[in-house]
């Protein structure tokens, strides 16, 4: 009689559930914000964006944790990004604000849509090549707050978005046009969060959530309006001369170099 004997050398066949699952509610939050700004209900719509926000940051950190990190994933992800980041906030905007000013407001809307796509494409080459300290460029995420929050503020006050039209298109072209700067934004992963702190801290993020949750939406609008300023501060800081390659991009990035490198392998 002949043991019959398992092959255990064959990668197992499937997809991770529980990260690509947090993916899923990130892209069905960014889902939902294009719906609910379709219905004017813009309130709902920016809070889906930070919610999807949350999974954004949480699909990662599990899929790390869990050791279930997978190629199939990292292009997930960045899909759902794409609709929750880019394409969702691009239409609240829209809808809230842009819908009756012609050209100029899809024009606008579709100038954010499409640096968020350009930057997402960068990111993803630079992935174990960019220092992990700064981000290059206004992370989509961050991006896409800033226009959920002040939308989110406008509904909240019942202002009528339309009468402030060309405002939103340059604050909605200015953030589109950020992502894909070369300015330099601090992306806080030096941070130990799994090192001790002193009590004063801790009372200190005690006194931020009661904060945030008596006016989020200000809060809200104010901590991202002022991260996404700190972009070109800091660069402007960190150089002696400000050089063109500081602000925009050219063929010279490690984006492109690192194109080039894998179609010579």
């Amino acid at each position: 009689m002949n043991d019959k004997k398992t092959d255990t050398s064959k990668p197992s066949k499937g997809i991770y559930l529980l990260p690509n699952l947090l993916t899923t509610a990130g892209l069905f939050s960014g889902f939902f914000a294009i719906v609910s700004s379709m219905n004017g209900d813009f309130i709902s719509a920016s809070v889906a964006i930070f919610i999807a926000m949350i999974f954004d940051g949480l699909d990662g950190r599990v899929a790390r944790m869990t050791n279930t990190q997978s190629e199939f994933g990292a292009e997930y992800d960045s899909m759902a990004d794409m609709v929750s980041f880019g394409i969702a906030p691009g239409l609240v905007a829209y809808n809230w604000a842009l819908s009756s000013y012609g050209k100029f407001g899809w024009l606008a809307a579709f100038v954010f849509v499409a640096c968020a796509a350009l930057r997402l494409a960068r990111f993803n080459t630079q992935v174990g090549i960019a220092d992990a300290r700064f981000f290059q460029g206004l992370a989509s995420p961050a991006a896409a707050a800033v226009i959920a929050s002040l939308v989110w503020v406008g509904a909240e006050y019942q202002i009528n978005g339309q009468d402030y039209g060309i405002i939103v298109g340059i604050i909605t072209i200015l953030a589109g046009l950020l992502m894909v700067s070369n300015f330099r934004y601090n992306s806080f992963k030096e941070v130990d969060w799994k090192g001790k702190v002193n009590f004063f801290v801790v009372l200190l993020i005690v006194l931020a959530f009661v904060i945030i949750a008596s006016s989020p939406e200000n809060v809200l609008l104010i901590v991202f309006g002022f991260y996404a300023c700190s972009g070109p501060f800091t660069t402007i800081r960190s150089v002696n001369k400000l050089k063109l390659e500081d602000v925009v991009g050219d063929d010279k990035d490690e984006d492109f170099n690192s194109v080039e490198d894998m179609k010579d392998k």
